[in-house]
C-alpha cells in the first residue's frame, strides 16, 4: 500500500494521526469505532484540497481495526509509542539529562494542575479561597505568593470572579517571574518578550510602575490587551523586535529602564504539559536557530538598561 498521497498532504495526515489515537487509545465499542472511521472520512472528502485521499484515509483506518490488537503492543515497544515525543527530542533529552531525561519526558506526557494568580490589587488569597469553596463549593490550597491551586480544574468560564479579573489562569513557575523582577512604585519596567502577556499582567498587579509590553507578533499583542483590559491594568503596547539595534527598533526614546523582563523565545521543552502539540511543530533544527536569536536580544537589552538596573533571563526550555 503506497502512502504518498498522504505524504503530500499534511491537514488529512493530520486528521489521520488524530482518527488513529482515538481509535489506539480507548477500548470502545465498536459502533464508536465505526463514527470516528465515518467522520474522518467525511472531513476528508468535505474538503477539496483532501478529498482525493479519501480512498487512502478510509482503508488505514479499517486496516487498523481488523490489526489492532497485533498493531498496539509492538508500536508501544518503539521510542515514539513509549514516550509520544519525535525520537531526535527523546535522543537529544537523553544526552542533555542522562539520569533525569525519563523523569522529563514524563512530566511533559502528564495531565498539569489548574494554578490560578489572585490579583492582590482586587482581593486576597484568603478573601478569594473564601469565595471559591463558601459560595461556589471549589477545593483549593495556596501554593505561592499569589497562586492557588485548584483540586479539580474548571473551564475558565467557570472560575468565579474571572471577568472581574480577581484570578487569572497561569502556572506556579511563571508567577515567580514578577516577584523576582523585583518592581516597585514608579519604576520604567520594560517586558521585552511578552507573549501571551500573563507575566505582563502580573507585573502592574504588584506595582505601580511605567510599564512597556514588546512583541513581534501582533496576534499575541491582542491577547496582552486583554489580559490587561480584564483586571483594568494600563500598559504600553509596542510592537518590535527586541533584537534590532540598540534603540529596539526605532521604538524605544532612549530613556533608560530601571528593570527589564527578556522572556526570551526558546524550546518550550519545559511546558509540553501545557502546550502538547509544541513537541511535534518544533523541528530539530529549532534549538539551534532560537540559541543564535537569544544573545541577540539579551544583547539589545543590555543598552536599554540603566547602569545599576536588573535585568531578568526567563526560558521555557529545560
Amino acid at each position: 500500500m503506497s502512502y504518498s498521497i498522504l505524504e503530500k498532504n499534511s491537514l488529512a495526515f493530520s486528521l489521520l494521526c488524530v482518527a488513529l489515537c482515538l481509535l489506539a487509545d480507548v477500548d470502545d465499542p465498536a459502533h464508536k469505532n465505526f463514527t470516528v472511521v465515518n467522520q474522518e472520512v467525511t472531513a476528508v472528502n468535505s474538503n477539496p484540497q483532501m478529498a482525493h485521499a479519501r480512498g487512502m484515509v478510509n482503508a488505514v483506518l479499517r486496516r487498523f481495526l481488523r490489526e489492532r490488537e497485533t498493531l498496539m503492543p509492538s508500536a508501544v515497544k518503539t521510542p515514539l509509542g513509549m514516550w509520544n515525543y519525535p525520537v531526535w527530542w527523546t535522543n537529544r533529552m537523553k544526552a542533555a539529562y542522562p539520569q533525569q531525561w525519563q523523569t522529563i519526558i514524563t512530566a511533559g506526557n502528564a495531565t498539569p494542575p489548574l494554578t490560578l494568580r489572585v490579583n492582590r490589587r482586587k482581593t486576597s488569597i484568603a478573601d478569594y479561597l473564601q469565595i471559591l469553596l463558601a459560595r461556589h463549593d471549589i477545593a483549593a490550597r495556596q501554593i505561592g505568593i499569589d497562586a492557588i491551586h485548584l483540586d479539580s480544574a474548571l473551564s475558565v468560564a467557570q472560575i468565579p470572579s474571572f471577568k472581574d479579573g480577581l484570578a487569572s489562569v497561569q502556572d506556579a513557575g511563571a508567577q515567580l517571574t514578577a516577584p523576582l523582577l523585583a518592581v516597585h512604585d514608579s519604576m520604567q519596567v520594560l517586558n521585552a518578550c511578552t507573549a501571551s502577556g500573563c507575566k505582563t499582567s502580573h507585573i502592574p498587579e504588584i506595582a505601580d510602575v511605567e510599564l512597556t509590553a514588546l512583541d513581534n507578533n501582533a496576534k499575541r499583542l491582542q491577547h496582552i490587551t486583554q489580559n490587561l483590559q480584564r483586571p483594568q491594568l494600563q500598559a504600553q503596547i509596542l510592537q518590535g523586535d527586541a533584537s534590532t539595534g540598540s534603540a529596539g527598533g526605532g521604538l524605544w526614546d532612549g530613556l533608560p529602564f530601571d528593570n527589564i523582563l527578556a522572556d526570551v523565545p526558546y524550546a518550550a521543552s519545559s511546558i509540553v504539559h501545557r502546550h502538547q502539540d509544541i513537541r511535534w511543530l518544533r523541528r530539530k533544527t529549532d534549538t539551534e536557530q532560537l540559541a543564535t536569536l537569544s544573545p541577540k536580544i539579551l544583547d539589545n537589552l543590555w543598552q536599554m538598561l540603566r547602569p545599576d538596573g536588573k535585568l531578568l533571563l526567563v526560558t521555557c526550555s529545560v
